[in-house]
């Protein structure tokens, strides 16, 4: 198993954003502590991996991860949903021992 992946569906959604905003298709994937569960995950579109980054790649697109983050979304994927609460990115983390209905939000 590898340490993160991301979906052909997520990769195709950074490829088409990196696109339009110019930059290279790097989607930068790190944990944060708050939200209603305990950690966030935040997304942004990265210039470059740091040399202690791990890289999972897809399709030529780059999901990259700092090693503090790692610690907490070892496993995950990655993938890009569409339903009725809109389209985001979504983790499908097997560390997270809860969620919220938000989703961007989770414990372990």
């Amino acid at each position: 198993m590898s340490e993160i992946s991301l979906t052909d569906s997520a990769a195709k959604r950074v490829a088409w954003i990196a696109e339009r905003q110019a930059k290279p298709a790097i989607l930068r994937l790190a944990v944060d502590g708050g939200g209603c569960a305990g950690f966030t995950y935040k997304f942004e579109l990265a210039d470059a991996a740091e040399s202690d980054d791990t890289v999972a790649e897809t399709d030529g697109v780059k999901l990259v991860v700092d090693p503090m983050s790692l610690d907490l979304v070892r496993g995950s994927a990655v993938d890009f949903v569409e339903d009725l609460n809109g389209a985001a990115f979504k983790v499908t983390n097997p560390n997270a021992q809860s969620g919220c209905g938000c989703g961007s939000s989770f414990s372990v």
